[in-house]
């Protein structure tokens, strides 16, 4: 009792310090600290003879710092939107995140966009960073790759699916640097496991293969279309719902270019970081994402900052324009812990690994 009662006031210490450093900052309105933690223990059980026991632990959290004058309301958050970032794993996690640290900066940030003028509408180089690279790789590459939803077998929440079966082996996905895997191995990623809901083994396996449309997310019973196997992507939410098509870790294979060198590399665009709102359609193909800030790039360089800045596109066009991806060192894998599918709606705990990447001809704007 005594050892529980200190940790939790070792978490609450942590979320008032970083919010109280938010609050010093002139011009901040309303804050935002969270903690989030999650034990799960699952057994299956299975005619077959499977007899399976996992438990899982998972830790996250983020800040967030409003700043609003007049009916203009900006916010900055870290290290991600929407709660933060979540991965397996524990307390470590929660000071590698180094939330105080960051909370100063993120509210003056919050301030600054409030003077800042909004993004011009144009088409330009678009280098987007992790944060939201890892939620454009979630909407229109890991919900169009579920088997099921090109199937017509699900189809409420996420839509359904561009990707028919025609497509695979012959559909252009993206440009030659472009590899998308589904790796539910990972050491820490939020959609990893032993092994799925139906008993299959976690596997890692790819999407998208030198810009190559090449596979589906499936299931044992979706898999013998193909002849094949499931590559084990059926996960239910509870004891009492029925396990459907769910991504894992979906992600986007890493360059070999240090990002520094991705800004310095590109004459004239714009760097956009952290999402703010989304909308694509059922079919995941027509998209338009906004950001919280974004930075031009003139002449190799980050310069003055925007606010309300969005992109729009197509997902095939989009990922076609991919011209360049940061290197392992950028890399990091962000985790997803309520992706909505199904009715009664189950929510996944998915995870996305990415590093920024540059988007050539692509229409932005801000209002």
């Amino acid at each position: 009792m005594i050892h529980s009662l200190f940790l939790l006031k070792k978490k609450l210490d942590l979320l008032f310090t970083a919010d109280r450093i938010m609050r010093e900052v002139k011009g901040i309105s309303l804050t935002e600290a969270y903690l989030s933690f999650f034990k799960e223990d699952k057994v299956f059980l299975s005619s077959e003879g499977s007899e399976i026991e996992q438990s899982i632990l998972e830790s996250g959290g983020g800040i967030t710092a409003y700043a609003i004058e007049g009916g203009d309301i900006q916010r900055r958050s870290y290290p991600n939107s929407f709660g933060g970032d979540f991965r397996k794993g524990g307390w470590e996690f929660i000071e590698e995140l180094d939330l105080m640290g960051n909370a100063e900066r993120i509210a003056k940030e919050a301030v600054a966009l409030l003077s800042a003028d909004p993004l011009p509408e144009m088409v330009t180089t678009l280098i987007l960073d992790g944060t939201q690279l890892a939620l454009q790789v979630h909407e229109s590459c890991g919900h169009p790759t579920e088997l099921d939803r090109v199937l017509g077998m699900e189809a409420s929440f996420a839509g359904t699916s561009f990707l028919t079966l025609d497509k695979r082996n012959n559909f252009q996905y993206g440009s030659e640097i472009v590899n998308i895997v589904a790796d539910a191995t990972h050491p820490y990623g939020l959609g990893s496991f032993g092994f799925d809901d139906e008993g299959v083994p976690a596997q890692r396996s790819y999407l998208v293969k030198n810009g190559l449309f090449v596979g589906y997310l499936t299931s044992r019973e979706t898999a013998v279309i193909f002849g094949e196997k499931s590559n084990g992507t059926m996960r239910a939410d509870g004891w009492n719902r029925i396990p459907i098509i769910r991504m894992t870790n979906i992600n986007l294979l890493p360059g070999e270019m240090p990002f520094e060198d991705l800004i310095a590399s590109t004459d004239e665009g714009v760097y956009m970081a952290v999402n703010k709102n989304w909308s694509i359609d059922d079919k995941r193909l027509n998209f338009h994402f906004g950001c919280e800030i974004a930075y031009e790039i003139k002449n190799g360089k980050l310069g003055k900052i925007y606010k309300n800045p969005y992109y729009t596109g197509i997902t095939y066009e989009f990922w076609r324009s991919c011209d360049a991806i940061a290197d392992e060192k950028s890399w990091r894998v962000w985790g997803v812990p309520n992706c909505g599918k199904g009715e009664p709606i189950q929510i996944a705990r998915v995870g996305h690994g990415v590093s920024p990447a540059r988007f050539r001809k692509v229409k932005v704007g801000g209002k």
